[in-house]
């Protein structure tokens, strides 16, 4: 209502002065409710406490001047300390004319004020290939980057890749005793695909040992620890950390092949990172600001040598930042890493953690040891916690192989999508590449808008065959009416200088109704960091739009001024659709 406010506000100002010499600087609206006759409704009660005057006495007062004074104000009604306003169609005319006017409405323009905004998503380990959970994440984080651009933000994506620790080992270690010398090419295998089938293999492995043991008497925690293989990792790890040439080498070699494979999913995803950063050399960073720590006392070391923080008293456990035998732990080279970030770009403003919400814990930890450490930027850091993405059949177990890998659902929803598509029958004259590339937007489309329709804080659970469903609040629907918008612009001319109507359809005035929100929403999107926000505007806008397409007139009316209109109307949706689309990275073909 943040428009309507705007609008009205300044002749209530001017009521306020004039009839009881106060200075009122806000204003309540909310959406008329079903039932009442009325547009907008002002909230009177707020009001009451300035003003020697009951409800109904101000609420007939204000009314009364607003319809005087306001030459869009038509009617209004009282119900109970509500004031419900009926507003003219010339009011709504306006509007879109004047949205008519403008490429971006709802989208501000990047303001060096607000300094950088720096999100980091995806974050993937360089021992498995990107899953389903990994595209919620990257979606997530892509979409509230845009969404920032257009609320005036300059941002910066980044992504910290885990490519160092004990399971970077484990996937090094399998390799060596299972491959046999056999490499991505040899195999055939996508290069992040191949290293991560070695540590479902060390899993595998791993669990074989582990029974050995405890059928040997063992108990389970002491075979989980004693177990070949895992030693075997450990001993990896300490070698690492140690510079060993020919670790090293591996190493790089077995991230090199799943670099190339995060690469060629990213680019279909239409992800793009402005900066990386590697746990591999952040760690060091980390590592150097915990022994500084232990000589002003905010960590300790203990008898095993192990290095800790006691967070008790804030309500959180012991933690521990250096292993007994001197490696590290994630949280190290998270410290190591913001410092990092805040060192390269001085104007940060904020940064936000794309991360699943079982990490919630560890972001609470991270950010009070920076508080600790006296950092002031510690208010600066916001963890965006976003629920898990489960199956029909349970949650993805990436060391079982559990998982639904990110290539082979996008390629299996593009098939789909081909199979749809053809059965509409719409695409006749279209060459190969351009089908191909309609079924990959129609799939991406479905993809994306059935990932970030749901609130960040929810889980998922994901089904393929909903999400590409050409019926219902899916991307596919929201897709195919844009195609038939820009199908009947594209056939008939709009006369921009043509006289406007002065009455409308209750339909085209539902349609303009929600065109208007469109920049509260965006905002709300920022404020709540939810792009759902967007996917439900986006919903409703079309549902709004089919209605009128079903029961309106478009091309068949008899007077030119209102078939003019209704064009002017449907360019301006087309025009938010996209706009709107955009926020969520979903493109809109134009034929489907």
């Amino acid at each position: 209502m943040k428009f309507y406010s705007e609008q009205i506000s300044p002749f209530l100002k001017e009521f306020f002065k004039e009839n009881y010499s106060l200075e009122v600087d806000s204003f309540e609206f909310v959406k008329t409710r079903e039932g009442f006759d009325g547009d907008i409704t002002m909230l009177i009660f707020p009001l009451q406490s300035k003003v020697d005057s009951n409800l109904e006495s101000l609420s007939n007062e204000i009314g009364s001047f607003l319809v005087k004074k306001v030459n869009w104000v038509n009617d209004f009604n009282i119900v109970k300390g509500f004031l419900n306003l009926k507003i003219l169609d010339t009011f709504y005319v306006n509007f879109l004319t004047g949205m008519d006017k403008q490429s971006s409405y709802g989208h501000k323009s990047i303001d060096k004020k607000n300094g950088i905004t720096l999100v980091e998503f995806s974050s993937p380990n360089t021992n498995k290939p990107l899953h389903l959970g990994h595209i919620r994440n990257n979606l997530l984080g892509d979409s509230i980057t845009r969404i920032l651009n257009a609320n005036g933000y300059k941002t910066i994506k980044t992504q910290i890749i885990n490519d160092r620790g004990i399971h970077i080992c484990k996937s090094m270690v399998s390799w060596i005793k299972f491959a046999k010398g056999s490499t991505p090419k040899s195999t055939g295998i996508k290069p992040d695909k191949f290293v991560g089938n070695f540590y479902v293999l060390f899993e595998k492995e791993y669990q074989k040992q582990i029974k050995i043991l405890t059928d040997k008497g063992n108990k389970k925690d002491d075979a989980e620890r004693k177990a070949p293989i895992f030693l075997e990792a450990k001993e990896m790890l300490k070698k690492w950390e140690s510079g060993d040439e020919k670790t090293i080498k591996l190493w790089k070699k077995m991230n090199s092949w799943v670099y190339e494979g995060f690469d060629k999913t990213y680019n279909y995803l239409g992800i793009e990172f402005d900066k990386n950063y590697y746990e591999s050399d952040t760690y060091l960073k980390g590592k150097k600001i915990v022994e500084k720590g232990i000589s002003n006392g905010i960590f300790y070391k203990k008898k095993d040598n192990s290095v800790c923080i006691d967070l008790i008293d804030s309500g959180l456990d012991e933690k521990v930042l250096i292993r007994s035998d001197g490696t590290s732990v994630y949280i190290t080279q998270d410290i190591g890493t913001a410092m990092q970030r805040f060192e390269d770009f001085s104007e940060i403003k904020g940064m936000i953690y794309t991360v699943g919400n079982e990490q919630e814990y560890h972001f609470k930890t991270l950010f009070l040891i920076l508080k600790k450490l006296g950092i002031k930027w510690t208010n600066m850091l916001h963890h965006l916690s976003y629920g898990m993405v489960d199956l029909p059949d349970g949650k993805m177990k990436s060391r079982e192989g559990n998982v639904v890998d990110a290539d082979d659902l996008m390629s299996k929803m593009k098939t789909t999508a081909k199979e749809i598509s053809s059965k509409l029958g719409k695409l006749e004259g279209y060459s190969i590449s351009k089908k191909s590339d309609l079924y990959e937007k129609i799939s991406l489309g479905a993809l994306k808008y059935y990932i970030l329709k749901v609130d960040p804080r929810k889980t998922i659970l994901f089904d393929p065959e909903k999400s590409i469903d050409f019926n219902g609040n899916t991307g596919p629907f929201i897709q195919y009416t844009y195609a038939r918008i820009h199908s009947i612009l594209k056939s008939n001319e709009i006369d921009p200088d043509s006289r406007m109507p002065e009455k409308l359809d209750i339909k085209e005035t539902l349609i303009i109704k929600q065109l208007i929100l469109y920049p509260e929403i965006v905002e709300q999107s920022l404020k709540s960091l939810s792009p759902a926000i967007i996917s439900n505007y986006i919903y409703e806008l079309v549902k709004r739009f089919n209605s009128f397409y079903q029961n309106v007139t478009i091309l068949g009316s008899d007077c030119f001024i209102t078939k003019n209109f209704r064009l002017i109307l449907l360019k301006n949706v087309a025009k938010n659709l996209n706009n709107s689309c955009s926020l969520l990275g979903m493109s809109l073909p134009q034929r489907m």
